[in-house]
């Protein structure tokens, strides 16, 4: 059953509001405004009731633990959702499925943690690509395989992607190519930006909705509960058990999972407080283009596009002709709803498109994705002593991602080891730092948007002029 959805609030903040809402309505997104009639659900916690195991947040990672907890594990979980089913980061991505975790590439894999760790977490990557292809393949999704095709946005970068190319071929056998500016303009897509190309053979165009809403019907059918409009407002730990306070009710667990992405309030759980820093992107999606703009587009891949920029465009053709492309926006969560921003895509995109300068823009929408400090996601439990587990910090990555770190959660609720001795899973989220890594503490929290301001100019510079 659903419940009418109360108004969607568009500068929600991560780092001002107590809670992501009480059962606001889907923001505006190609996504939702594409999938159809959203599944049915659970409907709020009307009552006090037991749970064995509760996953908080109901997106990608919360859905596919709840998937793999019933499927591998006989565990029926129950899944709180504040808002909507998939009202966060699932409904508001780019819907791309890269073969990654994390903001960083594989050559700062090996500057990090050296070669041995650097071939493991490439294989945890491929693994979980293997694992989200699987998952797609049971749902409707529009999938786009294909690839991957990393542009190079200005000529001073070819020599940094070259590096990467051969990296990725020569230490852990990943066959990319480089494609120079004529291949990528006349067989893939005429950017005017493009100064070449590398591309890799994994990546996946998907329906973020369609996907979300697959994700909640098989969840369902395997038993598990997901009860929307149930935020949760107070957490308390007793005697081994869990209280988690919605409107409805007090749901006690034995074991809890947080799944909760870039809408993690700073007041959920101590073990949480200042670990992410969630960031703004901005999506927009044109009207569908006509076959002279096609042409002039030169638009002959569907596959998943991004550029080299640090703060990074992604981009692609959508399958009912539609262009799609995001970037970093605001700040804040009050400046997010600046007409300005979507604008600034606007331009974005006639700059790599002059045929598309002033086309209409038909959806727009912006949400906060899920950035560790350190760049690389969790999934762990943050204290032996307590049953609470978490998967976060996918830096723009959990379209894909998400379904291994649900499968990886669901395996350590149930009482397994970690699957791998691996940065993403031993440790905890880092707090802030200064100097990577030498620096860390929550004393420099409340400085992380001043330093944003300061980075986002810095990266505008050397994306931009140097």
């Amino acid at each position: 059953m659903n419940d009418a959805p109360r108004a969607y609030n568009p500068a929600y903040d991560p780092l001002v509001e107590a809670t992501p809402g009480h059962g606001q309505q889907y923001a505006p997104t190609y996504w939702i405004g594409t999938a159809g009639t959203p599944p049915d659900d659970d409907g709020p916690v009307i009552r006090d009731m037991d749970a064995d195991v509760v996953i908080i947040g109901s997106g990608f990672t919360g859905l596919a633990c709840a998937i793999y907890l019933a499927r591998e594990h006989g565990v029926k979980a129950t899944v709180l959702e504040a808002n909507r089913t998939s009202w966060g980061c699932s409904t508001r991505n780019g819907g791309q499925a890269q073969c990654a975790a994390g903001r960083l590439k594989r050559s700062q894999w090996i500057q990090r943690w050296g070669k041995d760790v650097a071939l493991q977490l490439h294989h945890e990557v491929c693994d979980a690509m293997e694992t989200f292809k699987g998952l797609i393949a049971e749902i409707d999704c529009d999938p786009q395989p294909g690839g991957h095709l990393y542009i190079a946005h200005k000529p001073g970068v070819m020599s940094a992607l070259q590096r990467e190319t051969e990296i990725c071929n020569q230490v852990f056998g990943y066959k990319v190519r480089m494609l120079d500016e004529q291949t990528v303009k006349r067989e893939y897509v005429d950017d005017r930006e493009a100064a070449g190309a590398m591309h890799e053979p994994e990546g996946i165009g998907i329906h973020a909705g369609k996907l979300a809403f697959g994700y909640l019907r098989l969840a369902r059918k395997l038993g598990v509960r997901v009860h929307t409009a149930s935020p949760v407002q107070g957490w308390e730990t007793r005697n081994g058990a869990h209280y988690l306070q919605t409107p409805g009710g007090v749901v006690k667990a034995r074991t809890v999972g947080v799944a909760t992405g870039g809408y993690t309030s700073q007041g959920l759980h101590k073990k949480l407080k200042n670990r992410l820093m969630p960031i703004l992107s901005n999506s927009i999606v044109t009207r569908p283009l006509t076959a002279d703009e096609l042409e002039a587009t030169n638009f002959r891949t569907h596959q998943v596009l991004t550029d080299t920029r640090v703060l990074r465009h992604y981009y692609r053709l959508l399958p009912d002709g539609r262009v799609q492309i995001g970037s970093r926006s605001a700040i804040t969560g009050r400046d997010a709803p600046r007409r300005h921003y979507q604008d600034l895509l606007h331009a974005d995109l006639a700059r790599k498109f002059p045929a598309l300068e002033g086309i209409d823009i038909d959806y727009s929408w912006w949400g906060w994705v899920d950035v560790a400090h350190d760049m690389m996601p969790r999934i762990c439990q943050p204290d032996p002593r307590h049953s609470v587990f978490y998967a976060l910090g996918y830096g723009g990555n959990g379209v894909m991602y998400s379904a291994q770190a649900g499968r990886w959660m669901a395996e350590r609720i149930a009482g397994r080891p970690p699957h791998l001795d691996l940065p993403v899973f031993g440790s905890q989220l880092p707090f802030p730092n200064v100097f990577t890594p030498a620096i860390e503490s929550e004393l420099f929290a409340p400085f992380r948007r001043f330093g944003q301001r300061f980075l986002y100019r810095w990266y505008h510079l050397k994306d931009e002029r140097l």
